[in-house]
């Protein structure tokens, strides 16, 4: 998900100057040819703010993809969601982990997506509509 204009905003306004502002770009991204904050994700964005002194930004669909660790179907839908290409890099163990942002995204705003409702808020049937829908997401993607 990329980085929403509040964050970019925020990036350019709370930067001394453009050399500085490049920088944090490129340790963010951890790639020296990005220095735009068009290049950012939204993850990415918020780290910047962390380290200007700000308050990381919340997406709308905050909490939509917020899941259950003992429910086996959560877990299957958070293996799909690493399948599928929505992770990220934990900072603490430098290990990917699902982009609950993205799967959250997706729940809360694709048209595509079979049921509108938060992860938590599903029932088992509505959750299996959702497995179904990421298992032919994944199985398009590598076809």
């Amino acid at each position: 998900m990329k980085a929403t204009k509040a964050q970019k905003q925020y990036i350019h306004v709370n930067t001394p100057n453009r050399d500085i502002k490049e920088e944090f770009v490129q340790w963010a991204t951890r790639d020296v040819a990005k220095i735009s904050c068009n290049d950012l994700t939204f993850d990415e964005a918020n780290r910047i703010i962390e380290k200007l002194g700000g308050t990381p930004h919340k997406h709308a669909s905050y909490g939509w993809g917020m899941f259950d660790k003992n429910n086996h179907q959560h877990k299957t839908i958070l293996a799909l969601c690493m399948n599928y290409g929505w992770k990220k890099l934990n900072p603490k163990s430098g290990r990917d982990i699902a982009d609950i942002a993205a799967l959250g995204n997706w729940l809360h705003n694709d048209p595509r997506c079979p049921v509108r409702k938060p992860l938590k808020q599903m029932e088992p049937k509505e959750t299996s509509k959702i497995i179904a829908a990421l298992e032919n997401m994944v199985a398009r993607k590598y076809k």
